[in-house]
């Protein structure tokens, strides 16, 4: 097996038995290809103690694992710190040379100053240590097929078999590509350690702003390079990818004419002896390459064609004659791009994960088309085989089909997801088999494009997403799945040119969303749907960087997705570096597209589709993500290094608006919202929002002054705001968030609907940012937003005019803006009654009504689909879609109870909150966190009639809770028969308003309380 980008990448950090656990250097385990000269370390404790926390620690870094003691650790010894940090300790040692393996640990003490124990050695290694393409490659060069025309038919094959010296120690392969690439070592699939075995990853080396940087991946290929004593082969395949993909269109370095594709690779390999030998690309370096192979066409949008007459066996190994085959060329993108940086990737990557991969639930084959004149849309049916249909999921799992020319095979997954089909099938020699891949099947309303039981295809726009293969007639069969592109499909319908039979077909799951952390659970299995959808969609839409969608002609970063979505994506999956990356994307964009280099643009990285102002909701992700990575993380790195960033992107709202204290201006405002708020307030609440945020985060890196100076900047945007859309006439208070029109490229709007006062989104917003004068405006400012979610009869009569007429009574009305303050805020102002209301109505808008539609995913539009209506407006329609689904962070956080403290970040103390259901409809639910210090759990069920709530909870060690629980008193919640006031080490902290709150010092709890 070949190592990839970390030597445990899922291996649990609980897997560990002793009181110091999860070690982790630059947030992963055991890491390969550090690329920091000052890495931060991290590590768990654990201790059945009640109350244990850390009171020192002592860490040693060495060469070899004989040097980890305190005497002979030759990079560093920290001495004995007198701290309780183990998150995101700096590196304060020796240098650090390039391709070095370290052996580290830690020892810890508690806060009496007794020892804890030493944590079981870890390791990491160190990339090239550099950032210009040169130092630490060797002379490795950018390099691609010699004479090939960019854009023409064949992806680039390249290998190079080079004779072994000697017996070989260890080997390391660094490679990157200017498109996307395949790597191969003696023959074998590069591939990186996964769940106790090895898988493959999808895409490397990702997506980047090519002009800016460019990543590299470092494998550990010591066991590939063994297999054969004599000689190493390397091969690799590369494709367009996000270069030279129509994605790209846009950008910077877009070419209508294509851009030359190119790998860059450097094998390094050591001998037993101490020696060492380097292959590296280059042009005089006896690198062959050829397109005549099978890979025949590749495009993100559009997908791959795969000619099987045309493979080539054995060209990734030895002894391949390539005499052939062409040579190979320097690519000058060096020369076109001097400033662009090669960066180790510094996250796990895309890749497939065996335990999510989907077998079909049902086939279906279709010999025709039938009923066109008797069907509302003029598209009739699809006449089925019963014959050949299975619909038993346990049969249709390994189910063969044959087909014939002018017949169709649907096989339906069960599950919208993201990756590739693979398949085996049989048939003739030069038989070509077309692949589609959708996400819905045709009903029979207009919105339709075909017959009903046919593939839907409208929402992907352009995007072909066809996986296209060529038999080479094996009578044996063939399997293939495709290596350079990626689809989102939960439906593959199959034709064929001639008749074939397919074998098997299997739904190949990629992400980067690799190693989830979080978990709610509930008694009611629509919720627990509404969650599984969430992290599909997450799991989809989390692919090298957070996109918006992966089925469609789009796939893109865009940052106004990513940063509501963020706080619940972190709760789910171990994604701080994931996300930290998109942040240097992000940063890196501001530079290249943003206005005046200062505004963040609204989708990173790339230029396809970027607008150059009013981009205030998405261009706020440049404040707003590095603020919440912060706050999940504990680690305030990433306030330092984007700090410069973020500080030029206020400077320049500032430089716009001047003493008005209005936001940029929004040209997407509360994008697809049912009820419409002005895009201008829009901006200004995040304006205020992201100055109250860098307020925070000045204070935290040490900053006091111009925290001080956000804070009053927040003071006069809150007056100003105030001034302008807070009215007090007929002797109320009125949010006047009339006052400007909504979005104006809004797909599928209603252009004559009008903005609304006390929208709900302008409501939420003002509320969680205060931006009222008297305790009298705020209830009365409640009262509105209760209102305006109730809905009833006398509401509608008051609103004659309002959207919210056409709609259900307890419902939501917030677009992608309002979508994740919604819940949150009407808990803190003590309407919980009301948040669950709106999590459990199925009615339109809202999360339940895609559950009872059939949704596994979470959509754009709320009304994507009804199967009363059929499908919702075509030009912006996705069906996996994670934006809405940042409820969870509201099922986190107040349903089953894991709140962060934002005073103190990454969980050191949290507060443990469960809202018990008012309506009565839930009565357990059961929470569990990862974080930075240990698993968080927080369950609840309500027992006895509803007269007594069981409670467990578990903090972890060196960490305390603050406990919020509801109780008829302070001496109502128990521990056994023991009042919780009377437990050694808690602290009452009061009772109001039928809450009791007590300070918990680490340890588990069961407790129970009397509600009445």
């Amino acid at each position: 097996m070949a190592g990839g980008t970390s030597v445990a990448a899922e291996a649990s950090p609980g897997s560990q038995g002793g009181p110091v656990w999860g070690l982790t250097v630059e947030h992963r385990t055991d890491p390969l290809g550090v690329d920091a000269n000052r890495p931060r370390f991290g590590w768990r404790t654990r201790s059945a103690t009640r109350g244990w926390s850390q009171g020192a620690y002592q860490i040693l870094v060495a060469s070899s694992p004989d040097k980890l003691t305190p005497s002979r650790a030759d990079l560093w010894n920290s001495g004995r710190v007198s701290s309780s940090d183990s998150v995101a300790v700096l590196y304060k040692g020796k240098p650090l040379r390039a391709s070095t393996r370290y052996h580290w640990t830690v020892t810890v003490w508690d806060s009496e100053g007794r020892k804890t124990g030493s944590a079981p050695p870890a390791v990491f290694e160190t990339g090239l240590l550099s950032t210009d393409g040169v130092t630490g490659w060797d002379a490795a060069q950018w390099v691609g097929m010699k004479g090939k025309t960019p854009n023409s038919s064949g992806a680039p094959m390249l290998r190079r078999q080079v004779a072994l010296k000697k017996r070989v120690r260890e080997a390391r392969l660094y490679v990157s590509a200017l498109g996307v690439y395949e790597a191969y070592v003696n023959g074998r699939h590069v591939t990186v350690p996964q769940d106790g075995g090895t898988t493959i990853e999808l895409l490397p080396p990702g997506s980047t702003n090519y002009d800016a940087r460019v990543n590299y991946m470092t494998y550990d290929v010591t066991d590939l390079v063994r297999r054969e004593h004599a000689d190493v082969t390397l091969g690799f395949v590369l494709g367009n990818g996000w270069y030279n993909g129509r994605i790209s269109d846009g950008s910077t370095y877009y070419s209508a004419d294509g851009n030359a594709l190119a790998v860059k690779a450097k094998l390094l390999i050591r001998y037993a002896d101490g020696t060492s030998q380097t292959v590296v690309t280059g042009p005089d370096s006896g690198w062959k390459a050829t397109d005549t192979g099978p890979y025949r066409a590749d495009d993100i949008y559009d997908g791959q064609t795969y000619d099987a007459r045309k493979e080539l066996p054995g060209w990734t190994a030895h002894g391949f004659d390539d005499a052939a085959w062409s040579d190979v060329e320097r690519v000058a993108f060096d020369d076109k791009f001097p400033d662009a940086q090669l960066l180790a990737y510094p996250g796990e990557t895309a890749r497939f994960m065996h335990r999510w991969d989907r077998r079909p639930q049902s086939i279906t084959v279709a010999t025709g088309v039938t009923g066109q004149d008797g069907s509302p849309n003029g598209r009739g049916r699809i006449v089925v085989d019963p014959d050949r249909t299975v619909t038993d999921p346990a049969k249709a799992a390994s189910a063969s089909v044959t087909i014939a020319g002018g017949e169709t095979a649907m096989f339906d997954l069960g599950q919208n997801m993201v990756g590739v089909a693979r398949y085996s099938l049989r048939g003739p020699a030069g038989a070509k088999a077309e692949f589609k891949f959708g996400e819905m099947l045709n009903d029979d309303s207009a919105g339709a494009d075909g017959p009903e039981g046919s593939l839907y295809r409208a929402n992907l726009r352009s995007a072909k997403a066809t996986s296209t293969y060529i038999l080479k007639g094996d009578r044996h069969g063939e399997t293939h799945q495709d290596s350079l592109t990626f689809y989102g499909f939960r439906y593959v319908s199959v034709t064929a040119t001639d008749t074939v039979t397919i074998t098997g077909l299997t739904g190949k799951v990629a992400t980067s969303a690799i190693r989830e952390i979080g978990t709610v659970t509930t008694d009611d299995p629509d919720i627990n749907q509404l969650a599984s959808n969430i992290r599909w969609g997450q799991r989809g839409n989390y692919l090298w960087v957070p996109t918006d969608c992966p089925q469609r002609d789009e796939r893109l970063g865009w940052t106004g997705d990513t940063q509501v979505f963020s706080t619940t994506g972190l709760y789910n999956v171990d994604a701080g570096v994931f996300l930290s990356h998109f942040q240097d994307t992000v940063v890196d964009s501001q530079s290249i597209y943003g206005m005046d280099k200062a505004q963040y643009t609204g989708l990173a990285p790339t230029g396809r589709f970027n607008f150059p102002a009013g981009g205030s909701g998405w261009a706020d992700c440049g404040v707003i993500l590095p603020w919440t990575l912060w706050q999940m993380t504990g680690d305030a790195t990433v306030i330092d290094r984007n700090w410069p960033s973020m500080t030029r992107y206020l400077d320049w709202i500032q430089e716009q608006t001047g003493d008005t204290y209005a936001g940029q201006g929004s040209i997407t405002g509360d994008w697809l919202a049912p009820q419409k708020t002005s895009a201008q307030l829009m901006s200004d609440v995040y304006y205020g929002y992201s100055t109250r945020l860098m307020a925070q985060m000045a204070r935290a890196i040490g900053r006091t002054a111009e925290g001080e100076a956000y804070d009053r900047l927040f003071g006069r945007i809150r007056q100003a705001f105030i001034t302008k859309y807070l009215s007090t006439e007929d002797g109320t208070v009125t949010v006047k968030s009339s006052l400007g029109d909504a979005s104006p490229i809004e797909p599928g709007s209603d252009p004559d609907q009008k903005t609304e006062d006390n929208s709900q989104t302008a409501l939420l917003w003002v509320l969680k940012l205060g931006f009222y004068e008297t305790e009298a405006q705020r209830r009365t400012l409640v009262g509105h937003l209760a209102d305006n979610i109730g809905n009833d009869a006398a509401y509608k009569a008051a609103h004659p005019n309002s959207i919210r007429v056409r709609y259900a009574e307890n419902t939501l009305s917030v677009g992608f803006l309002g979508v994740n303050v919604l819940a949150p805020v009407l808990t803190d102002e003590g309407r919980a009654d009301l948040a669950y209301k709106l999590l459990y109505q199925d009615e339109l808008p809202s999360w339940l009504f895609s559950v009872k539609n059939g949704a596994t995913t979470v959509w754009e539009r709320w009304n994507s689909y009804s199967k009363e209506d059929g499908f919702g407006p075509v030009g912006m329609n996705s069906f996996n879609h994670y934006a809405y689904g940042a409820i969870m962070e509201w099922m986190y956080a107040y349903m089953a109870g894991i709140a962060r403290d934002p005073d103190s970040p990454g969980f050191k103390h949290f507060v443990l909150q469960p809202r018990i259901d008012p309506t009565g409809r839930i009565t357990q639910v059961s929470g569990s966190y990862e974080s930075p210090y240990g698993e968080i759990r927080s369950e609840w069920k309500v027992e006895d009639g509803g007269r007594v709530l069981a409670y467990d909870a578990v903090v972890p060690a060196n960490s305390e809770a603050t406990l919020r629980l509801s109780a008829v008193s302070a001496d109502a919640v128990r521990e056994g028969r023991t009042p919780l006031t009377r437990v050694d080490g808690v602290r009452l902290l009061g009772h109001k308003d039928g809450m009791a709150s007590y300070r918990l010092p680490s340890g588990r709890y069961h407790l129970t309380a009397r509600l009445r």
